[in-house]
Protein backbone atom coordinates (compact mmCIF):
# COMPACT_ATOMS: atom_id res chain seq x y z
CA UNK A 1 0.00 0.00 0.00
CA UNK A 2 1.31 3.44 -0.96
CA UNK A 3 2.36 5.98 1.66
CA UNK A 4 1.64 9.58 0.63
CA UNK A 5 3.37 12.71 1.91
CA UNK A 6 2.08 16.23 2.42
CA UNK A 7 4.66 18.91 3.20
CA UNK A 8 3.80 22.53 4.04
CA UNK A 9 5.82 25.50 5.33
CA UNK A 10 4.73 28.92 6.44
CA UNK A 11 6.43 31.93 8.00
CA UNK A 12 4.63 34.20 10.45
CA UNK A 13 5.75 37.47 12.10
CA UNK A 14 5.25 36.24 15.66
CA UNK A 15 7.51 35.04 18.44
CA UNK A 16 8.35 31.41 19.01
CA UNK A 17 6.48 31.61 22.33
CA UNK A 18 3.34 33.01 20.69
CA UNK A 19 3.44 30.38 17.92
CA UNK A 20 3.92 27.53 20.39
CA UNK A 21 1.17 28.81 22.68
CA UNK A 22 -1.30 28.85 19.80
CA UNK A 23 -0.29 25.59 18.13
CA UNK A 24 0.05 23.52 21.30
CA UNK A 25 -3.51 24.30 22.38
CA UNK A 26 -5.71 21.57 20.81
CA UNK A 27 -8.75 23.86 20.88
CA UNK A 28 -7.11 26.06 18.23
CA UNK A 29 -7.34 23.27 15.66
CA UNK A 30 -10.99 24.24 15.26
CA UNK A 31 -9.93 27.84 14.58
CA UNK A 32 -7.76 26.82 11.60
CA UNK A 33 -10.14 24.20 10.15
CA UNK A 34 -12.68 25.15 7.46
CA UNK A 35 -16.25 25.55 8.80
CA UNK A 36 -17.67 23.06 6.28
CA UNK A 37 -15.56 20.31 7.89
CA UNK A 38 -17.97 20.32 10.85
CA UNK A 39 -15.01 20.00 13.19
CA UNK A 40 -16.05 19.36 16.78
CA UNK A 41 -13.81 18.27 19.66
CA UNK A 42 -15.46 15.60 21.80
CA UNK A 43 -12.76 15.15 24.44
CA UNK A 44 -9.10 15.55 25.32
CA UNK A 45 -8.59 19.24 24.58
CA UNK A 46 -8.82 20.47 28.16
CA UNK A 47 -5.06 21.18 28.50
CA UNK A 48 -1.96 21.96 26.45
CA UNK A 49 -0.44 19.11 24.51
CA UNK A 50 1.49 16.38 26.25
CA UNK A 51 2.79 12.97 25.14
CA UNK A 52 0.07 10.35 25.43
CA UNK A 53 -2.80 12.84 25.12
CA UNK A 54 -5.81 11.37 23.30
CA UNK A 55 -8.07 13.81 21.46
CA UNK A 56 -11.42 12.77 19.98
CA UNK A 57 -13.07 14.76 17.18
CA UNK A 58 -15.99 14.58 14.83
CA UNK A 59 -15.27 15.80 11.30
CA UNK A 60 -17.34 15.90 8.14
CA UNK A 61 -14.69 15.74 5.43
CA UNK A 62 -16.80 14.77 2.38
CA UNK A 63 -20.42 14.39 1.30
CA UNK A 64 -21.73 15.38 4.74
CA UNK A 65 -20.57 12.09 6.24
CA UNK A 66 -19.66 12.52 9.92
CA UNK A 67 -16.51 10.66 10.92
CA UNK A 68 -15.00 10.11 14.35
CA UNK A 69 -11.27 10.78 14.46
CA UNK A 70 -9.10 9.88 17.44
CA UNK A 71 -5.50 11.10 17.58
CA UNK A 72 -2.71 10.64 20.09
CA UNK A 73 -0.04 13.24 20.72
CA UNK A 74 2.97 10.92 20.74
CA UNK A 75 5.91 13.35 21.01
CA UNK A 76 6.25 16.89 22.33
CA UNK A 77 9.44 18.94 22.56
CA UNK A 78 8.55 22.36 23.98
CA UNK A 79 8.80 25.18 21.41
CA UNK A 80 10.31 22.81 18.83
CA UNK A 81 7.89 20.13 17.57
CA UNK A 82 5.05 17.76 18.32
CA UNK A 83 3.65 14.69 16.60
CA UNK A 84 0.07 13.51 16.33
CA UNK A 85 -0.91 10.06 15.11
CA UNK A 86 -4.34 8.77 14.21
CA UNK A 87 -5.54 5.95 16.43
CA UNK A 88 -8.97 5.69 14.82
CA UNK A 89 -10.36 7.50 11.80
CA UNK A 90 -10.55 7.82 8.05
CA UNK A 91 -6.94 6.93 7.20
CA UNK A 92 -5.10 3.61 7.30
CA UNK A 93 -2.13 5.66 8.62
CA UNK A 94 -1.82 9.32 9.69
CA UNK A 95 1.48 10.55 11.15
CA UNK A 96 1.71 14.36 11.39
CA UNK A 97 4.86 16.16 12.53
CA UNK A 98 4.59 19.88 13.40
CA UNK A 99 7.91 21.78 13.55
CA UNK A 100 8.38 25.37 14.68
CA UNK A 101 11.63 27.33 14.52
CA UNK A 102 12.72 30.91 14.90
CA UNK A 103 13.70 32.71 11.72
CA UNK A 104 14.55 36.33 11.09
CA UNK A 105 11.45 38.39 11.85
CA UNK A 106 9.35 35.56 13.25
CA UNK A 107 8.85 31.82 13.02
CA UNK A 108 8.67 29.15 10.36
CA UNK A 109 6.08 26.45 10.84
CA UNK A 110 6.48 23.19 8.99
CA UNK A 111 4.03 20.31 8.66
CA UNK A 112 5.16 16.90 7.45
CA UNK A 113 2.42 14.31 7.11
CA UNK A 114 2.74 10.69 6.04
CA UNK A 115 -0.55 8.93 5.37
CA UNK A 116 -2.06 5.83 3.83
CA UNK A 117 -5.56 5.41 2.52
CA UNK A 118 -7.85 2.49 3.26
CA UNK A 119 -9.52 0.30 0.61
CA UNK A 120 -6.39 -0.76 -1.33
CA UNK A 121 -6.45 0.13 -5.02
CA UNK A 122 -9.77 1.94 -4.63
CA UNK A 123 -8.22 4.24 -2.02
CA UNK A 124 -5.25 4.86 -4.32
CA UNK A 125 -7.65 5.68 -7.15
CA UNK A 126 -9.46 8.20 -4.93
CA UNK A 127 -6.23 9.92 -3.83
CA UNK A 128 -5.75 12.27 -6.82
CA UNK A 129 -9.50 12.72 -7.32
CA UNK A 130 -10.65 13.46 -3.79
CA UNK A 131 -8.15 13.07 -0.95
CA UNK A 132 -5.13 15.04 -2.20
CA UNK A 133 -7.22 18.04 -3.41
CA UNK A 134 -9.15 18.07 -0.11
CA UNK A 135 -5.97 18.00 2.01
CA UNK A 136 -4.43 20.77 -0.11
CA UNK A 137 -7.61 22.82 0.31
CA UNK A 138 -7.55 22.35 4.09
CA UNK A 139 -3.90 23.32 4.41
CA UNK A 140 -4.37 26.34 2.12
CA UNK A 141 -7.25 27.41 4.37
CA UNK A 142 -5.00 27.03 7.43
CA UNK A 143 -2.30 29.11 5.79
CA UNK A 144 -4.75 31.92 4.98
CA UNK A 145 -6.36 31.76 8.43
CA UNK A 146 -2.98 32.00 10.16
CA UNK A 147 -2.10 35.01 7.98
CA UNK A 148 -5.42 36.62 8.95
CA UNK A 149 -4.71 35.98 12.64
CA UNK A 150 -1.01 36.86 12.78
CA UNK A 151 0.04 38.59 9.53
CA UNK A 152 2.55 37.54 6.91
CA UNK A 153 6.32 37.46 7.08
Amino acid sequence: MKVYTLHAKQKLPISLEEAWQFLSDPKNLKVITPEYMGFHILSGADRSMYPGQIIEYIVTPVLGIKTKWVTEITHVVDRDYFVDEQRFGPYALWHHKHFIKEVEGGVEMEDLIHYKLPFGWLGQLMHPLLVEPKLNEIFNYRKEKLIALFGKL
